[in-house]
């Protein structure tokens, strides 16, 4: 099997779960860093890979996607069709999805803008990102008592989708601390086999 093209930013929890997910699915992979800071994500010849001129994306043997939980979705659908990562259970699946929303609201507003005004500088609302945080952790706190996984009885790419932020919180000033079922998630998750770690950055000192 030809190697599955990840374009990515090593410390981008994007790009990071969709890494995950090839290495859980043990499908052959190679890792393409793009030079976001001198513009490589806006190059002609990128965004023909990547329209809005983000990462992650693929190139599979010619296929090209973009957006991480789209890409999530393909790997699972193309393969592991059928199996624990995407449940064809309406209930379950339907589950999944409302995780993935999460992943890509909540989470991004929450954890990963935190996460981006300490390590990158960007002009957000860093307090509000840190409360969004806290809002959105408690509530996952009280859902992870009683169950291993967000969405089912087994790991699915629901559970990939939110670990990455969620594990790096710290680095944008979120103590995971008050939250031990979110930390036993996010351990039972690093104890899963082929698990590989995103780039671990500097936790920041806060007044």
């Amino acid at each position: 099997m030809t190697p599955i093209k990840l374009y990515r930013n090593p410390k981008s929890g994007h790009c990071h779960r969709v890494e995950l997910l090839l290495a859980f699915l043990g499908l052959p992979y190679e890792t393409i860093d793009l030079d976001m800071a001198n513009g490589a994500h806006k190059a002609p010849e990128y965004l023909k890979i990547s329209p809005f001129g983000k990462v992650p994306a693929i190139d599979d043997s010619g296929y090209t996607l973009s957006d991480s939980n789209a890409i999530l979705v393909y790997l699972v659908q193309t393969y592991a069709k059928g199996s624990h990562w995407l449940p064809e259970d309406p209930k379950t699946a339907a589950e999944v999805q409302r995780w993935l929303t999460i992943a890509a609201d909540n989470i991004f507003s929450g954890p990963c803008s935190a996460r981006l005004v300490t390590l990158f500088g960007a002009q957000l609302d860093h307090a509000a990102a840190i409360a969004k945080s806290h809002d959105l952790f408690k509530l996952m706190e009280t859902h992870l008592n009683g169950r291993n996984w967000l969405a089912a009885e087994t790991i699915t790419i629901a559970d990939i989708a939110g670990y990455s932020y969620i594990a790096h919180a710290p680095e944008g000033g979120v103590d995971l601390a008050p939250y031990p079922n979110l930390r036993a998630w996010l351990n039972r998750i690093e104890a899963e086999d082929n698990f590989v770690p995103m780039v671990a950055s500097e936790v920041p000192e806060l007044a």
